[in-house]
């Protein structure tokens, strides 16, 4: 979807995601000291908006300036700081060595698009930074529900690890998530991947 698509979904009075931030954000990085932190492709900020109210200075970039408007009433309605920042992530470039935290969720970018902003994901970490990588898994598509359905998209923990050359890998792998629909629970398959960058 491009950007006009993404500011049409996003243009209803209702969230289109939920307000709670995302499971595995939340598991994974709860105990982490809060520092600066990124989130590429925000949406609507449930996972910017948890962060901040973890005590990290956030900046939350998307191209949606639609999603953004509604993560910044979001974040005013829960007494929260968030940078909110517009742009599009096959062209944003933050300052490298600059934040403690980088997160990656759900953004599925097709060709080798995805490989290169797991790089400029890298070059942002400060030493001691860490990477979380969450979105839907190629295996979702054969053995899980819902997400994307293009397979040149989704993603596989290993080709993530290798474009990760000099982070240390600290989990990659596969996580399954409950789904609720309308026929009973269902289950989501995605990589799951978390690197640190070295302290020096």
């Amino acid at each position: 979807m491009d950007r006009h698509e993404w500011d049409e979904r996003y243009a209803g009075t209702e969230l289109v995601w939920t307000a709670q931030a995302n499971q595995f954000v939340m598991a994974e990085l709860s105990g982490l000291p809060p520092g600066r932190a990124l989130d590429l492709g925000a949406g609507e900020g449930r996972n910017a908006i948890w962060l901040a109210e973890q005590g990290w200075q956030v900046t939350a970039v998307d191209f949606s300036a639609v999603g953004l408007a509604k993560g910044a009433k979001l974040a005013e309605g829960r007494g929260v700081s968030v940078q909110w920042a517009e742009a599009d992530l096959r062209e944003y470039e933050p300052a490298p060595g600059r934040y403690d935290l980088v997160l990656l969720a759900y953004i599925h970018l097709p060709g080798d698009g995805f490989a290169r902003l797991l790089g400029t994901a890298a070059d942002a970490l400060a030493p001691g930074g860490t990477l979380l990588v969450i979105g839907h898994d190629l295996d979702n598509l054969s053995h899980g529900y819902g997400g994307p359905q293009d397979p040149d998209v989704l993603h596989r923990a290993d080709a993530i690890v290798a474009a990760l050359p000099g982070l240390t890998i600290q989990q990659a792998g596969q996580a399954q998530r409950a789904v609720q629909t309308a026929d009973g629970e269902r289950t989501a398959i995605d990589t799951l991947v978390r690197a640190q960058r070295p302290a020096s």
